[in-house]
């Protein structure tokens, strides 16, 4: 079920709108169960096969929480557990892949269905593992942990939150009533969100498959607005996406985390990350880069500028089982690295817009990698959108 269709936005959410306010005399839905079970209907609507496997992650983190204020060898076997169920559903048939090409094999890919929501549901359990060990989270009630993984709004695309951010929104009397103002917001948001996934990342995603899956055959021109396309498209189509959620979960008089500001504004590629994705981004640092950072025994710049590679190579897998994406995070990586030497050793300030399109170009041409079927293509892409040869005629 998508946030998108009539499915969603004609019967779901006006029917959940309805019994999750109903009341008449002393008899009302509760309303944690009420949000728990749709959540429920929600998941399984995108394939019920796998609502045994969120509920066994649910209940094994719920009930293995504790041991971790035992023994800190508790908190890297849960976080273990939770990423092997990631990689085996995710990542096997890429390992499988590269198995065969490495040692010339022919074992069989398992083809295994992903499920729904699986990354983020392992992103958000880590950083709620990692948060009651350090004593950040007290009193755990399963109806409130249960909900707070399976929460619809976030389900297909996050963001990823925090326990303590949301938790007491649920348990908050006072939301249990209809707000008008947050019943607008919400409204509007979902509206918004719609018409940038229908109206434009829809259309974008036309011109942008006709260069990508043709691109023997396109110019110069054709190229460069391939690119643009495709980068605008994974904007509008994301931060609709989170647009609808926040303002579905904003009908319930739930505040969902800001995960995009204005990314095409930023200034530096490091502004572009603070504006992008901004909960992985939070996630990224809080808790991979700080943990690496804390481990190391002696903390110098230039380790710390191969350690923002490596996360943002995990972050590129994390996308995908793609060596594509791999390569999109290696290539942020290093832009980060390079914008934080230049911060450090440089004092010259370029002007707001001279910085702005350099930071946006580098971003447009790393997409063209995160679109591409392969390394060949992306740099023919780029090859083209650089070489006038090809302007007007095509190869």
């Amino acid at each position: 079920m998508l946030f998108h269709s009539n499915q969603y936005l004609l019967i779901f959410l006006p029917t959940l709108f309805f019994l999750y306010y109903f009341k008449y005399k002393n008899f009302y839905f509760p309303k944690i169960f009420t949000l728990s079970f749709a959540s429920v209907i929600f998941y399984s609507a995108w394939n019920i096969y796998f609502l045994p496997l969120i509920i066994f992650i649910i209940l094994c983190n719920y009930f293995c929480h504790k041991l971790l204020l035992r023994n800190k060898r508790y908190l890297f076997l849960l976080i273990s557990l939770n990423l092997l169920i990631l990689i085996i559903f995710k990542y096997t048939d890429f390992i499988i892949l590269n198995i065969n090409l490495l040692f010339k094999s022919h074992i069989e890919f398992i083809n295994l269905p992903f499920p729904l929501a699986l990354s983020f549901v392992t992103f958000q359990i880590i950083a709620f593992l990692v948060d009651y060990y350090d004593r950040g989270i007290k009193k755990i009630e399963f109806n409130y942990f249960f909900l707070f993984i399976i929460f619809f709004p976030q389900l297909i695309a996050g963001p990823i939150v925090k326990y303590n951010d949301v938790i007491f929104q649920y348990k908050n009397k006072k939301n249990k009533n209809i707000n008008i103002k947050n019943v607008f917001v919400g409204l509007i948001l979902i509206l918004i969100g719609f018409l940038k996934k229908i109206v434009l990342a829809d259309n974008l995603g036309t011109f942008a498959d006709l260069g990508f899956q043709n691109i023997n055959e396109i110019t110069t021109v054709e190229s460069w607005i391939s690119s643009f396309a495709f980068t605008f498209q994974i904007y509008f189509d994301f931060s609709g996406y989170m647009d609808m959620a926040t303002g579905s979960a904003l009908l319930f008089n739930i505040k969902l985390p800001q995960n995009f500001y204005s990314p095409f504004k930023a200034t530096s590629l490091i502004n572009f990350w603070q504006r992008w994705h901004i909960t992985l981004t939070n996630f990224l640092t809080n808790y991979i880069f700080n943990p690496c950072l804390r481990s190391l025994k002696k903390i110098t710049f230039l380790k710390m500028m191969f350690l923002i590679i490596f996360v943002f190579i995990l972050c590129g897998f994390w996308h995908g089982p793609s060596w594509m994406y791999g390569f999109f995070g290696l290539l942020h990586g290093i832009g980060l690295s390079i914008n934080h030497i230049y911060n450090k050793f440089f004092k010259i300030k370029l002007h707001k817009i001279i910085a702005w399109f350099l930071t946006f170009n580098f971003v447009n041409l790393t997409f063209i990698f995160f679109r591409s079927q392969d390394f060949n293509d992306g740099m023919l892409i780029i090859y083209k959108m650089f070489n006038f040869n090809y302007f007007f005629i095509e190869t």
